[in-house]
């Protein structure tokens, strides 16, 4: 997507050789106006899906999801918390991922009544680095009864081995941009 690529370029910072601060207008400050053609081109792509869910993981996932649930017909988001809460059922999926970002681990959660058997779940995110936010999100489907339409992502770290990971497990990933490297404070994109 020529659009993301033009900015990640312009606004993106590479920190050392495996960090991308795109908080300009991805994941701290929203460039509603991207965000609506990221929606469109993950319609789009996933056209021909009989999707009925929405999945994504907060806190940077869910303005995505939701711009691009716009563009798909009647399909909720249903976004996995990262923290326990009081207003969550006890009835709940859960899985434990690892986030490269945090370099913490995290139980992610979604009520049951969210996810359901039947259920043909896209999962949309911010970025894929190695695959273990898609992995947990997956897994969520996986214990409802539900079936993984594909995974659209906005950033891929494709010097990461996310989508190798995926691939080999049989899904179908879809990203909008492509880093190949981050080297000497430059991005690379394929």
């Amino acid at each position: 997507m020529e659009l993301l690529k033009k900015r990640i370029q312009q606004d993106g910072v590479a920190v050392g050789s495996s960090v991308l601060k795109v908080d300009s207008f991805l994941n701290h400050q929203i460039d509603v106006t991207l965000f609506n053609e990221m929606g469109k081109e993950f319609q789009r792509r996933f056209a021909g899906e009989p999707i009925t869910k929405i999945l994504t993981v907060e806190e940077s996932g869910i303005a995505v999801a939701c711009i691009a649930a716009q563009y798909f017909q009647n399909v909720p988001v249903v976004f996995a918390k990262k923290q326990e809460a009081s207003n969550l059922s006890k009835d709940v999926y859960a899985s434990n991922v690892f986030s490269f970002t945090k370099n913490k681990n995290y139980t992610i959660r979604v009520d049951c009544k969210y996810l359901q058997a039947g259920d043909y779940v896209l999962i949309l995110d911010d970025f894929l680095a190695n695959g273990n936010a898609a992995l947990g999100l997956i897994d969520l489907v996986e214990q409802a009864g539900g079936k993984v339409a594909g995974i659209g992502i906005v950033i891929e770290k494709g010097f990461q081995s996310g989508r190798k990971l995926l691939e080999e497990k049989g899904y179908r990933v879809e990203s909008l941009a492509i880093v190949q490297q981050i080297q000497d404070g430059k991005v690379i994109l394929a």
